[in-house]
């Protein structure tokens, strides 16, 4: 996983449900679900993912704020690992700041984004400058696409990376693996491009994937990676650390 990031990145259900009549009754409207219920954003929450019999890695939340999480991705052999990526949860929205590795930090900074309906359709203008719009924190009922461009900023050189990144959240649905049974998932498939060794080059692609996140579990439920090469993983255990 840290490597899919590490070429410069090289490198989350539902609206608030309407009173129902029972026995004649209205019920309550229950709670809107948001992000962090899925993904444990806010909690020292952790977990790894196996593959052909064996771990292929390890994620964890690490909570800096009560708006702000780290989360690192790794080798459970070697941990911590040098790299995290940094999220914000701003209003509506999480926003991804940046990561770091190599002893350093990355900043991301869009120059454009645009939103649309699942199939990256009636696409609108959403920002032209700021933190990566990366999911909207409320879960939606409904499928979404975000496209962002803009810049990576190595702090310690000043090196900037030309980054493309579109992504398409699917609302919550039965999801289920070999370890942990059925679960209920929100899914993001993202395609990552950069230009990364080759500033000023025209970006390529680097990454594309689906990843599914269990509600009350986290992160990387099932992985299925298209590109560079296929290859799919599942979650084998959750804790809180």
């Amino acid at each position: 996983m840290r490597k899919q990031r590490r070429s410069a990145r090289s490198v989350a259900v539902v609206g608030a449900a309407a009173a129902v009549m029972l026995g004649g009754m209205a019920a309550p409207a229950q709670a809107a679900e948001n992000y962090g219920q899925y993904s444990r954003f806010g909690e020292r929450s952790a977990g790894q993912h196996w593959a052909d019999g064996q771990v292929a890695g390890q994620w964890a939340w690490k909570p800096l704020s009560s708006t702000t999480s780290e989360i690192s991705w790794g080798d459970p052999k070697k941990w911590p690992p040098a790299y995290g990526e940094k999220f914000v949860h701003s209003g509506d929205w999480l926003m991804l700041d940046g990561w770091r590795d190599n002893g350093t930090y990355y900043t991301v900074r869009v120059t454009k984004e645009q939103i649309g309906d699942a199939k990256c359709g009636n696409l609108r203008a959403l920002a032209t400058s700021g933190r990566q719009h990366y999911v909207k924190w409320g879960i939606s009922s409904q499928g979404y696409c975000l496209k962002a461009w803009g810049t990576i900023t190595e702090k310690s050189s000043g090196k900037v990376v030309d980054f493309g990144h579109t992504q398409i959240w699917s609302p919550p649905a039965p999801c289920s693996n070999r370890y942990l049974g059925d679960q209920t998932c929100i899914k993001q498939w993202e395609s990552w491009w950069d230009n990364n060794g080759s500033p000023g080059k025209p970006i390529a692609r680097k990454l594309e994937r689906d990843q599914y996140i269990a509600r009350g579990k986290g992160m990387a439920f099932k992985i299925h990676q298209y590109f560079p090469k296929e290859w799919k993983s599942e979650a084998k255990s959750y804790w809180t650390w």
